[in-house]
């Protein structure tokens, strides 16, 4: 019987220990650190074709999907840079701990000659699609490199830095198609992507408690009461942006209607269901994990966009 359940305790305690011994082959290693479940972040390259009115002239549609693929590639070389950069801290992270370079299944030379290689070509892709579009792209890549080394240790900075990267998402999709950049863009852009990393520092700081500091030392310059009062700040901000942007002048004129303050609820709620999400249900640590997984924000994300295409073109 004691031996029974000697091997009963074993068994939880092995299965804590089997995923670092689970050698993945190298290709599956570094697709799993190129993060492919995080690329519909560059779906804000979309952003240009839906409101420039193009999202049924296939020649620019191809064009934003290539834009959007090289985007991928630029996001998926900057991870790898950054998981390069931050392996001794994600070995303190219970979930962080399991990526291939912080668990040694895949070696840091293979790791940066991968980044290097996939950068570059990135970078040629998106020059090759206009030049304009090559130097908004080289500025990305070189503004994440940064974000990896000494601009996520300055406090502010850090979300900043990450909330611009967002934005030159968005301003790539209008400039690989040509078209006017729309400061209303860049204001609700910069603001959403404000809110969704501040929300995601909450996380972090409330996961990881007492060990929050070794595994990201900046976070020692927050405290969820201040975090908590960015983002009110912001997610107001960022509503009566979108509200001002909606019923404007300037865009019923543009848009030839006046119906775009019907898909007002949607950000409302899409807001308020992330704050739900950040403060009850612990949420918010993987923006991209957190739309694909809880299916009332999909919903919301996927109405809201149905809704724009209705009224822009319909």
């Amino acid at each position: 019987m004691a031996r029974s359940n000697s091997r009963q305790l074993a068994i939880p305690d092995a299965a804590a220990q089997a995923p670092p011994l689970i050698r993945p082959s190298a290709f599956r290693a570094v697709l799993i650190s190129l993060r492919p479940h995080q690329w519909s972040k560059n779906a804000f390259v979309f952003a240009a074709l839906i409101f420039a009115q193009r999202l049924f002239d296939p020649r620019a549609v191809a064009t934003s999907v290539a834009a959007f693929l090289v985007f991928c590639a630029l996001s998926g070389a900057v991870y790898l840079v950054n998981d390069i950069a931050d392996r001794k801290a994600d070995q303190l992270h219970p979930l962080k701990r399991m990526r291939p370079i912080a668990a040694g299944t895949l070696s840091v030379p293979t790791a940066a000659a991968v980044a290097v290689v996939l950068g570059t070509l990135a970078v040629g892709a998106a020059f090759a699609l206009g030049w304009r579009f090559g130097v908004t792209a080289a500025v990305y890549l070189g503004l994440m490199l940064l974000y990896s080394g000494p601009l996520k240790h300055i406090v502010i900075l850090d979300v900043l830095t990450v909330s611009i990267g967002f934005v030159l998402r968005a301003a790539a999709g209008a400039i690989v198609l040509d078209v006017v950049f729309s400061h209303w863009l860049l204001v609700c852009t910069t603001l959403l992507a404000l809110f969704i990393s501040l929300a995601k520092r909450r996380h972090e700081l409330v996961l990881l408690a007492s060990t929050a500091v070794p595994h990201r030392p900046i976070l020692s310059e927050y405290s969820p009461y201040l975090l908590d009062q960015m983002i009110g700040v912001v997610t107001a901000s960022t509503l009566i942006a979108y509200i001002f942007y909606t019923i404007s002048p300037e865009t019923i004129e543009k848009f030839g209607t006046n119906w775009l303050g019907l898909t007002i609820p949607f950000p409302l709620y899409g807001i308020f269901r992330y704050l739900y999400l950040v403060h009850q249900r612990e949420g918010g640590g993987s923006p991209a994990d957190l739309l694909l997984t809880d299916r009332p924000l999909l919903a919301c994300v996927t109405l809201w966009v149905i809704a724009v295409v209705l009224i822009l073109y319909v």
